[in-house]
């Protein structure tokens, strides 16, 4: 039994010996997934509405381009750390996103915050927050490793937890379109740019970590292993560039080469079959950061806690649930998961579809009361049902997340051929960029035609589509089970 528990307790003590880079890594992360937290999670559909004056559509379009700029930035952002190095990646990156964050601050004019704030600022996001997973796999060793990315995923929730929390106290003291004249300076930004002054803010102290990053570090089974040739791109235009080229010309040759020979295979086409069942799904989480912010204000009212209902209660729920259902639940199939999790994500849209009036019971009694007055700190003695709602919506939403999200990665590793789980895990996360796009453009059309700012409103059945969508992943994955599932060696 001594040994049992001393092995058990070794599995969370491994990192003890893990370098600097790694804890360097993890606090940056941490800290920018705060700032990614509070831009992007909510504040930036509403402040593009709010402070640039776009209606809903084109709120939803401009969402879309943003999208798109990122996701063909992140599928370059890998050949280019390898060119210029992950220190040199993440501090030109990092530096960015600290200019675009302050561009958007302080800068109002359309022409000049779009394409040299927001959108330059996706290019600057796609060298920072994926590369750090290449990040911790070069810093953690083959022993270390589990842990290390059980710990990354962990923080990203912290920071998403955190950001929720604080979009909603900034919002609650300065009103939902109050403003404040900053000392000293003397601009006064409204609640949705001091929200991005917040973002900017935290952006300081992950450039600062990154300084810890020793170049030409890497750890292996054998130790900490410092080689700066592999570092050897000098700083200047020339080499940087030509560097570039030179990675960017071999890597689309090989790049091209893999596909080619990937497309052939069966495997692949099941699981580009997957890939777009998943998508499906995968539209709920975004409906919740670009949907759901403009909803809950309407609907709730404006300083309504938007953050705490979704950011920070399905962020402390993952973190809760991930380690205990992935510890159940290792016997059983990860294609088999996938099916139950994602029909409970897909069903908990459901409480959002029928009238909140149903909730009263349960609003006026004491489980509306600890949501409303003791969590979200809610004024009045009567509880609004919409929070019990909303509430049963992302806790059913978080269980069912807690059971398909991390097991799709397993299924692309265990559908991938031998030699080639590089390229199949690399396109399992293709489904994340095309769900992005295509609700940046849905959620503005549901929301100026279901959920306006002004007149009639049937939030109902814009919760209903986007419910029907997502319940085609479940359906569809078991519809088309013999022809995608593949065999899983040791699980049922």
């Amino acid at each position: 039994m001594h040994e049992k528990m001393k092995r058990f307790v070794g599995k969370f003590t491994v990192l003890k010996t893990a370098p600097r880079e790694l804890w360097a890594t993890y606090a940056a992360y941490t800290t920018e997934i705060i700032a990614y937290g509070l831009m992007t999670s909510a504040a930036l559909v509403l402040w593009l509405s709010s402070d640039l004056g776009f209606n809903d559509s084109q709120a939803g379009y401009v969402i879309a381009v943003w999208s798109t700029i990122m996701s063909l930035a992140v599928m370059l952002s890998g050949s280019f750390a390898d060119a210029i190095g992950i220190k040199n990646t993440f501090m030109l990156g990092f530096g960015i996103a600290l200019v675009c964050r302050f561009v958007m601050v302080f800068v109002t004019a359309k022409w000049i915050v779009l394409p040299f704030g927001l959108f330059t600022l996706a290019i600057g996001l796609a060298m920072t927050t994926p590369v750090m997973n290449a990040a911790v796999r070069r810093f953690s060793n083959t022993a270390q490793r589990s842990m290390a990315f059980s710990l990354y995923y962990t923080l990203m929730n912290v920071g998403f937890a955190v950001a929720g929390w604080l979009l909603d106290y900034l919002r609650r003291h300065l009103g939902e379109h109050g403003s404040y004249t900053l000392p000293v300076i003397g601009a006064t930004l409204s609640t949705y740019r001091m929200l991005f002054l917040f973002s900017a803010l935290f952006t300081i102290p992950a450039i600062l970590f990154l300084l810890l990053i020793r170049k030409g570090v890497e750890v292996s089974d054998e130790g900490v292993v410092i080689t700066p040739q592999a570092q050897a791109v000098k700083a200047d235009a020339g080499n940087i560039i030509g560097a570039l080229l030179s990675r960017a010309k071999a890597t689309a040759k090989t790049t091209a080469e893999i596909f080619v020979g990937v497309w052939r295979q069966a495997a692949f086409h099941k699981f580009l079959m997957f890939l777009a069942l998943v998508v499906c799904v995968r539209l709920i989480y975004y409906h919740m950061s670009f949907t759901f912010p403009k909803y809950g204000i309407r609907e709730l009212g404006e300083g309504a806690p938007i953050g705490r209902l979704f950011g920070m209660l399905n962020a402390v729920c993952v973190v809760l649930l991930v380690p205990v259902i992935g510890a159940l639940t290792q016997r059983f199939a990860a294609y088999r998961m996938v099916i139950f999790g994602s029909f409970l994500s897909a069903l908990s849209i459901f409480f959002l579809t029928v009238p909140p009036q149903l909730f009263d019971p349960l609003a006026q009694g004491w489980f509306g009361h600890l949501i409303a007055k003791t969590w979200l700190g809610v004024p009045g003695d009567v509880v609004n049902p919409l929070y019990v709602a909303i509430t049963l919506s992302v806790l059913l939403y978080s269980v069912g997340e807690s059971f398909w999200s991390p097991r799709l990665y397993e299924y692309a590793a265990a559908i991938a051929p031998k030699g080639q789980e590089a390229s199949y895990m690399a396109l399992s996360t293709l489904p994340m960029f095309v769900a992005k796009f295509f609700v940046g453009m849905l959620s503005g059309v549901l929301l100026a035609k279901f959920c306006p700012a002004a007149g009639p409103r049937d939030s109902g059945t814009l919760w209903l589509i986007i419910g029907l969508m997502a319940l085609v992943t479940p359906l569809g994955l078991i519809v088309l089970r013999k022809y995608i599932q593949v065999h899983e060696a040791g699980r049922d």
